[in-house]
């Protein structure tokens, strides 16, 4: 496939539309991702998370790497790290940053919903962090990345997942207005309730799907997946809401899930 230009919608990869296939191919958001999130609050959150609970070094697959902020990371701490992404301009970062780090991080250039490149069982450690899952286009693709992620694990391996809350729109009057729209249009909307669509870093028309709870543990139940821990976690300061137990699937900005392959 032709990476220099877009590709009629027929063949694009699965889980890829047009806005999203912009946004892994241009250069510039590779160059400035560092800067753009730096300080960001649910990045140091997913970082805080994935530290205290991915301790043991072993064979780790980070999807959807973009520039390497957790894999080169992980590298340091001694694992065998694979850092898979659709841009050949986020990966270069993750080379580049790897490289200065003095340790290696293998590199795949792939679609997560179609990840043959690897065997059944590879991995100890999986991670899909920051709404990876929520980027990929339609709800049967978000289904196929996530068994894919699964099949990767050996059994008794661990994913953690990083996904966005659909009612995290309540918070603020923009939000609610577009959660009213979408939801007048439920009926028509199928397999898109939850796409969200915006102008991000330049790129018109990009979406991203907001999950409900329900339907999250649904795909990680499909997918073979026991979840084993959930962190409701704050929009704002990404710490955990207070008193998680109250109507957490409401309240939560997005969760962070840790889960094991059966």
């Amino acid at each position: 496939m032709n990476w220099a230009r877009t590709p009629p919608a027929w063949r694009m990869p699965e889980g890829v539309d047009e806005p999203l296939w912009q946004y892994a191919h241009t250069p510039r958001l590779a160059a400035e991702e560092d800067a753009f999130f730096a300080g960001h609050p649910l990045f140091e959150a997913d970082a805080h998370v994935l530290q205290e609970r991915f301790r043991e070094p072993g064979r780790l697959v980070d999807l959807g790497c973009g520039v390497g902020r957790h894999a080169v990371s992980f590298a340091l701490r001694g694992f065998q790290v694979t850092a898979v992404d659709l841009s050949h301009d986020m990966l270069q970062a993750v080379a580049r940053k790897a490289a200065d780090s003095g340790r290696h991080v293998g590199l795949v250039q792939a679609n997560l919903c179609r990840l043959g490149c690897f065997p059944d069982g590879q991995f100890d450690y999986a991670i899909s962090m920051f709404s990876t899952l929520g980027m990929i286009r339609g709800s049967r693709a978000r289904d196929l990345a996530l068994r894919e992620a699964a099949r990767v694990l050996r059994p008794g391996g661990r994913l953690a997942l990083h996904a966005h809350n659909i009612w995290l729109n309540l918070s603020d009057p923009q939000g609610r207005s577009w959660l009213l729209r979408h939801l007048a249009q439920a009926v028509t909307l199928r397999g898109q309730l939850g796409d969200r669509s915006m102008t991000y870093r330049g790129i018109p028309g990009m979406s991203v799907h907001l999950f409900r709870w329900g339907e999250l543990r649904r795909l990680f139940h499909r997918a073979g997946l026991k979840i084993d821990e959930v962190l409701p976690i704050d929009r704002s300061t990404a710490q955990s809401i207070p008193r998680p137990w109250l109507c957490p699937s409401i309240r939560a900005g997005g969760w962070i899930v840790i889960a094991t392959r059966r």
